[in-house]
């Protein structure tokens, strides 16, 4: 293959893909969505309450914005369906680009939605059917992100190359943090909430046009080629994958749980029990984050190399047994409310979350065939989501009010060992053929 830089990347006269521009296709478009989706949880966990839900205490405040980031999780499945139609029967490229757009478009328009004290109820039904926007688009990246990577892949390096889609969420939580603690350092209390949170939101827009750029240059992947040529697209993949491949969909869903609870109860919950039960400074717990993400970026590639060396399942089950475990520590570190102990539990968290995300870019794909594989791969990690990520906030807020932290360490534990079941279930698929 070709190593051309990506300020050449065209596809070449075969229609081939360089390793490089394949390498940046699939982790900037990841790195975007996810960019566009973490801004509006950090921003569900300090000002969505408040700003379109003024009424009532503020645990309800909380309560309703975390429902508003449910919302999207919901809708994952759904544009993993739809994307996943056009992806499987159209192409893995320009399904990628109308995935990024949808998604890059919702979010930039939520940073123009005007508050509660501006238009009433209207502006949570706006909020509501933007972040539905949000979901949609997110449902249709990651399985065609994934596939991109995987699809091109040289032989016994689909773990590696897999895993490019899994390191963007971590770029994109930076950027999405970072310039959070940014404006938290910068701005007033009252100027981040009058206008301040907006500002992530717009640069959404800046950042998509850069991702298009970047997918428009891209060929179409070998293995959907090889589809089309073998004559072996089906006219309505979900009804395919439901009917033939519903307990690979299904297992792969339970493995992806443990992800999405790992990493939603160590940012968006534990960020607003820091900052609204703790009383610990929003910069200060922001700043955290960003130390504890970079924990979970360095845990992808080295997951990801384990995952090509000894196989999808090992790597998988040692890290959601630590996972298991280290739902003990929520209570004596995190509700310790000293900043070294919280910063701790937040790298043990995030760490973990990077062991056992990493390998599912390739085993996710591994699972199925092509004129299935972008719709079975977006169905599994989209329902994964639903379990796993979309009540994940809520139910920890409501057990921490109710029970403490104890319980929602113990919410982490269980979910954990649902995931465990899932990869206990599956076959290895490491040597699995994708043409």
């Amino acid at each position: 293959m070709s190593t051309s830089p990506i300020s050449a990347a065209q596809p070449d006269a075969a229609g081939q893909n360089s390793s490089t521009r394949i390498i940046f296709a699939s982790f900037i478009g990841t790195a975007i969505e996810f960019y566009d989706f973490y801004v509006y949880a950090t921003a569900a966990a300090l000002v969505i309450g408040p700003v379109f839900f003024p009424h009532g205490s503020a645990t309800a405040q909380a309560l309703s914005a975390f429902v508003t980031f449910g919302i999207a999780f919901v809708a994952r499945p759904i544009g993993s369906f739809l994307f996943g139609h056009f992806g499987d029967r159209v192409g893995r490229k320009s399904t990628l680009v109308a995935s990024l757009l949808v998604m890059g478009v919702s979010t930039t328009l939520i940073g123009f939605v005007p508050g509660y004290d501006s238009i009433g109820s209207l502006a949570p039904i706006l909020l509501c059917v933007l972040r539905f926007g949000q979901g949609i688009g997110l449902g249709g990246e990651w399985g065609g992100a994934a596939l991109l990577a995987t699809e091109n892949a040289p032989a016994g390096k689909r773990g590696w190359f897999g895993m490019f889609p899994q390191l963007g969420p971590s770029v994109g939580f930076l950027a999405s943090n970072g310039l959070f603690f940014a404006l938290a350092l910068s701005l007033s209390d009252e100027q981040f909430r009058s206008w301040g949170w907006r500002v992530p939101f717009l640069v959404s827009a800046v950042l998509v046009a850069l991702g298009l750029y970047v997918r428009l240059k891209i060929a179409e992947t070998p293995a959907f080629k090889a589809a089309i040529e073998r004559k072996e697209r089906v006219k309505v993949p979900i009804a395919t994958l439901l009917s033939q491949h519903g307990l690979p969909t299904l297992l792969g869903a339970l493995a992806m749980v443990v992800c999405y609870t790992l990493f939603y109860n160590a940012t968006t919950f534990s960020l607003s029990y820091g900052v609204s039960v703790l009383h610990i400074p929003r910069p200060t717990f922001l700043g955290m984050l960003c130390i504890a993400v970079v924990f979970m970026a360095l845990a992808t590639p080295l997951s990801a190399w384990l995952a090509d060396r000894y196989g999808r399942k090992p790597v998988l089950i040692v890290g959601i047994v630590a996972a298991i475990l280290s739902g003990f520590t929520m209570a004596p570190l995190l509700g310790s409310g000293q900043t070294p102990l919280i910063l701790l539990f937040l790298v043990i968290e995030l760490f973990l979350m990077g062991v056992t995300f990493a390998p599912m870019g390739a085993l996710l794909p591994e699972l199925f065939p092509t004129n299935v594989r972008y719709t079975g791969a977006g169905v599994s990690y989209n329902l994964g989501g639903i379990l796993g990520a979309s009540v994940a906030p809520y139910i920890a807020s409501v057990l921490a009010a109710h029970g403490g932290l104890p319980w929602v360490g113990a919410y982490v534990s269980i979910a954990a060992a649902v995931s465990l079941i899932g990869v206990l279930c599956m076959r290895e698929t490491r040597d699995t053929q994708l043409m």
